[in-house]
């Protein structure tokens, strides 16, 4: 799609009054979006399809009649339109996200009339950004695993030999640090890094654009889903082997040393990089605090946030990641940071872990 191209939007809500706010506010928001349809549940949305012909749709989750990841189940592998999800605080969201849908933003209190203009804007600024991105669908989405379920056992993926530290009690790995940043379509590329790893690797610390009162159920799916032990990070959190600790929404997140360890300083202050959390915050504090200990990897997302952060860690001797162009949603951070020579390898997402584990093994 053309830069200045009008973005044909459909619009799905079980709420005829949201749906009404939705269809006469985002053309305002951003002049090149058109609505050329509205559905009020995901039944309807599929018979609209053919004759609407969205460029982007915009969609709840939980509906009547059928639910927004039954569409995406039925829907995306015929056609892979780019769905934004609009939901309130849900678990469910990162199942369809699992399913492809691209992202999705926290539908505001409808009691209240005082983030109204932040959401509409956020929303119109991700239809523009879910016009240019690939619609990725899984072979066979992760399910939501239940609150009290195991967590995954140590075991060959895909035929492939496990992924293991060859020197886990090396005082390399002790000291060494990784940081992970990513936006679009990266709460999918960071569970493809992370879901292998094994339980001793060094402490991992995660920035996802993501808001806030997602990120703790985000973290929960995460821990459920991986061999490490993941949680939403608080101010103070220790940076431990086998841990990885996600920024929250609507908070940055610093590495700091205290003593011979490193711990996370997470607080509220101005948007950096248009974001918080903002990756280039983290990065930044990683190239100031961990230096040549430190690894950073950035994945799939738009603009540049990060890509500052990752070039000042390389020049801090650290060794950096970058997601490549083919396995990104959206080729958007990943590509400002190789082009400004802040990445010393790229590779696809689901290689990245074995780049990673060849590199820890080298050490």
């Amino acid at each position: 799609m053309f830069p200045n191209s009008i973005i044909r939007v459909m619009v799905v809500d079980d709420s005829l009054v949201f749906g009404r706010y939705l269809t006469s506010n985002l053309p305002i928001a951003n002049k090149r979006i058109q609505i050329v349809g509205y559905a009020s549940n995901a039944l309807e949305a599929i018979s609209k399809l053919p004759e609407c012909r969205p460029d982007v749709i915009t969609m709840d989750v939980e509906m009547p009649k059928m639910s927004g990841i039954e569409f995406l189940k039925q829907v995306l592998p015929k056609n892979p339109i780019p769905v934004i999800l609009v939901s309130s605080v849900n678990m469910n969201v990162f199942e369809a996200l699992s399913y492809g849908a691209v992202d999705f933003v926290r539908k505001p209190d409808p009691t209240s009339n005082l983030n109204r203009q932040d959401f509409i804007v956020s929303l119109a600024n991700k239809v523009n950004i879910a016009s240019r991105s690939k619609v990725r669908v899984p072979v066979a989405a992760r399910p939501i695993m239940p609150m009290t379920a195991p967590k995954p056992e140590a075991r060959p993926v895909g035929g492939s030999p496990l992924l293991s530290l060859m020197n886990p009690n090396s005082p390399a790995l002790n000291a060494r640090v990784i940081a992970i940043g990513a936006s679009t379509g990266g709460t999918e590329a960071t569970l493809e890094v992370l879901k292998d790893l094994p339980p001793n690797m060094p402490g991992i610390v995660v920035t996802q654009h993501m808001p806030e009162g997602f990120t703790k159920m985000y973290a929960e799916r995460l821990n459920r889903l991986c061999k490490l032990t993941v949680k939403e990070a608080s101010n103070g959190d220790k940076i431990e082997r086998g841990t990885v600790l996600i920024a929250p929404g609507n908070q940055h997140m610093k590495v700091v040393r205290i003593g011979n360890t490193y711990s996370v300083n997470c607080f509220t202050a101005e948007k950096v990089s248009g974001h918080m959390p903002s990756v280039d915050v983290l990065f930044r504090s990683m190239a100031d605090t961990v230096k040549q200990n430190a690894v950073g990897i950035i994945l799939t997302g738009m603009g540049a946030d990060g890509a500052d952060g990752l070039l000042k860690m390389r020049k801090a001797g650290a060794y950096t990641i970058g997601q490549d162009k083919e396995s990104c949603v959206v080729y958007g951070m990943p590509m400002v940071a190789y082009d400004i020579g802040g990445v010393c390898i790229q590779s696809s997402c689901s290689n990245i872990p074995r780049v990673l584990i060849n590199y820890l093994n080298k050490l």
